[in-house]
């Protein structure tokens, strides 16, 4: 072979080698597509056995505890509204009689009842045991039960009296955990049943002036968790909620202690209405695992969601996909809460140097 000839050859030669190498991106790119489409059609394929079957309230028994009046009333009434029998379940007998006339305006059939109870469901279980065997035999056993039970208080750690803690778990989460152990049973014995709880977006992050309130609503997410493996074989789903700040009585005595951090931290979500929260609640309820309100609440829940259960394929990609994005808003968000409380510290400090001057 002439020396041309094999020049030829290797030119040739390299030129092919090269091209692989320019196509392998683009080849290696078409994989990771086709990878991606598989898996998001296996996922669609598998997700009836991942999404629990809607519950349906029109004529179920739904069990509302703090249902006398913001969230529980408003979630009373929602479920009213979509047929469903009543259970209202609070402390102030004076409250439930006026918020049982409230749900009645809603109803949608002239069978529908509305049952109220008075018990402070955080302190004796048999007491709420007992409570939750007379409503079922009135109205038939509990379809869903919504743990709205609960109270609210902010205030610097070294201020708040040492009580407030224990009394913020006793009701906030006992007072969920007792209702729960009440109607578990009996569910599992239908095979069938939805449980809600109300924590909070400071069930979600931590903030300055709730190290009393925070750590209870924390612990419904643990128990939610728990609970929902346990129960999952049994088709009982779980449901945990983490509203904003919302205009309830809960949070116009809450606003007598707030601290200025908590003022003004929390000032930069808003405050939401009962009614708006009531109806997002409601419906991710009968089949999710999560609920959030607003912007800020879809990007809080998709932060935090670790380990919590999915029950649907759609909100699992989107955690995936949002992750990043949502972490480094997140990040800014914390800088100013940070920034918040040190000009919040200078300014107090400044204050007492000039009265001391004086």
């Amino acid at each position: 072979m002439s020396s041309e000839e094999e020049l030829s050859s290797t030119i040739t030669d390299w030129l092919f080698f090269s091209s692989w190498w320019l196509l392998l991106p683009f080849i290696m790119l078409l994989v990771v597509v086709a990878f991606v489409v598989a898996f998001v059609l296996l996922l669609y394929m598998i997700s009836p056995l991942i999404s629990p079957k809607p519950l349906k309230l029109n004529g179920a028994h739904v069990v509302v505890t703090g249902g006398s009046s913001g969230i529980g009333k408003s979630i009373a009434m929602e479920c009213y509204r979509q047929g469903a029998f009543i259970t209202l379940v609070a402390r102030d007998e004076s409250k439930l009689v006026q918020a049982k006339k409230e749900v009645e305006k809603c109803a949608i059939n002239d069978k529908q009842v509305v049952l109220c109870i008075s018990v402070d469901v955080s302190k004796d279980y048999r007491q709420v045991e007992s409570v939750i065997k007379q409503c079922q035999e009135k109205l038939g056993p509990v379809d869903m039960l919504v743990n709205c039970a609960g109270t609210s208080f902010s205030g610097k750690f070294e201020e708040v009296e040492v009580e407030r803690f224990r009394s913020m778990m006793e009701v906030n989460y006992l007072g969920s955990v007792y209702p729960t152990r009440a109607v578990i049973t009996t569910m599992k014995e239908r095979r069938m049943g939805r449980i809600l709880f109300i924590s909070s977006q400071a069930g979600q992050i931590g903030l300055f002036g709730y190290t009393a309130y925070s750590p209870s609503k924390f612990a419904l997410r643990g128990l939610a968790e728990s609970l929902q493996m346990e129960m999952k074989p049994y088709n009982i789903y779980v449901t945990v909620a983490y509203p904003p700040d919302t205009d309830t009585p809960g949070l116009a005595e809450e606003n007598r202690t707030k601290p200025l951090e908590t003022r003004l931290i929390s000032e930069t979500s808003g405050v939401t209405q009962p009614e708006q929260v009531a109806k997002i609640v409601v419906k991710d309820a009968v089949g999710n695992f999560n609920s959030s309100v607003g912007p800020d609440g879809y990007m809080l829940s998709a932060l935090t969601c670790g380990m919590s259960p999915v029950t649907s394929i759609t909100e699992g990609l989107q955690q995936i996909v949002t992750m990043g994005l949502f972490r480094t808003i997140a990040l800014f968000y914390l800088g100013s809460f940070d920034s918040i409380v040190r000009r919040c510290m200078i300014q107090r400090e400044q204050a007492k140097a000039a009265d001391k001057r004086e």
